[in-house]
């Protein structure tokens, strides 16, 4: 049977990707990558890290993640060792015939035993031990890091408010409840909370350590809020219009070509090469943000009239394309583990022509 780091690298090879390009695109360190390949389990911090890396470096080959922790466990059980006790512990050499009478003997004597026990002893009180109950925590400094359970929120001040996020479901990922939506975490992984809905993200949540679908276990959570993430104002319609750097004209794509004289609907293609958050927020109706946690290979289309917000946890990991009438322009957002807020939008200037931009609100280099 092939070996479980056999079976790893063979995947890998196959692809044709190195450790470090699997580490960008996974988030694992290439150190761990490495272990998993050559069987040196020694170098993580604990098993729960090492099953859930198991998991996700499984999925990103492709191959079965049931096996390959089947795999695991049996070496497991091949290295521990046979207790020399029982290598060297010889037959007992009592007749057959004796033990055939001890062994009622003693059955009936421990059973006569135990129902006097039973019996006379005194009466006690059962104690019924009540349920844990919910903890709300507070966040007093820039960061929190404790161990939270099904139920468990923690309030965080942003200027006289305060927002609360709450830890909803503990599974096969962590689901905490934020005010801006659902933000699902697997072990090691971290996300980017806009707690106030303005597109600029102000905490940072991270799963430090869990045990899939073990919700009596809880999952420790680190929570940091983010001060060094710029803020930046959108460019009014004018300068935009006018080209202004930090804003990007989309279409017309050719340069110097005239603005458009109407603006067509328009739609976003985004195609995920890796793992990332993905959030999108059609202007007209701002009141239904989305987001959701979109893995390599997956695909959106958003259908917009006059702009969208968008908002991506790791730039690299998001390939777009916006497509009006028939024209597509590529664009590329920033590079690996940035955070970008940005808006698409039609400008018009005073021939009421149009111009559809890119602008960016934000980038932080995570």
């Amino acid at each position: 049977m092939e070996s479980l780091g056999n079976k790893l690298k063979a995947a890998r090879e196959l692809r044709g990707v190195g450790h470090d390009q699997v580490s960008r695109e996974t988030n694992i360190a290439g150190r761990y990558i490495e272990a998993m390949e050559t069987e040196d389990f020694s170098v993580f911090p604990g098993e729960p890290y090492l099953l859930g890396f198991l998991r996700n470096y499984g999925e990103y080959l492709g191959l079965d993640t049931e096996e390959l922790l089947s795999l695991y466990r049996s070496l497991k059980i091949q290295e521990q060792p046979v207790p020399v006790e029982q290598l060297l512990r010889s037959p007992p050499n009592y007749p057959k015939i004796i033990l055939s009478i001890l062994i009622p003997l003693l059955v009936l004597g421990a059973a006569g035993g135990v129902y006097s026990l039973l019996k006379n002893r005194p009466r006690k009180e059962v104690t019924v031990t009540s349920a844990r109950s919910v903890e709300e925590y507070v966040m007093s400094a820039g960061s929190l890091e404790r161990r939270f359970y099904r139920g468990d929120s923690i309030l965080i001040p942003l200027g006289t408010d305060q927002y609360k996020l709450e830890l909803s479901n503990l599974g096969e990922a962590v689901t905490i409840t934020t005010p801006g939506g659902s933000v699902i975490l697997d072990l090691s992984q971290e996300a980017n909370v806009d707690l106030n809905n303005d597109g600029i993200a102000e905490l940072r949540i991270i799963a430090t350590d869990f045990a899939k679908n073990e919700a009596a276990s809880g999952a420790l959570l680190r929570f940091e809020m983010d001060s060094a993430l710029p803020v930046s104002e959108t460019l009014p319609v004018a300068e935009a219009a006018a080209g202004t750097s930090g804003v990007k004209v989309i279409f017309p794509s050719a340069p110097n070509a005239e603005p458009l004289p109407s603006a067509y609907p328009f739609t976003i293609q985004a195609s995920f090469q890796g793992y990332c958050m993905f959030r999108w927020d059609v202007e007209r109706n701002r009141q239904n943000r989305k987001e959701q946690y979109f893995q390599r290979g997956e695909e959106i289309n958003i259908q917009a009239q006059n702009g969208v917000r968008i908002w991506v946890s790791n730039a690299q990991a998001v390939k777009l394309q916006v497509i009006r009438s028939e024209q597509t322009v590529s664009l590329e957002l920033g590079g690996a583990g940035e955070v970008v807020v940005a808006d698409i939008y039609w400008v018009r200037d005073e021939r009421n022509r149009y111009r559809l931009v890119l602008a960016r609100l934000e980038t932080e280099n995570s």
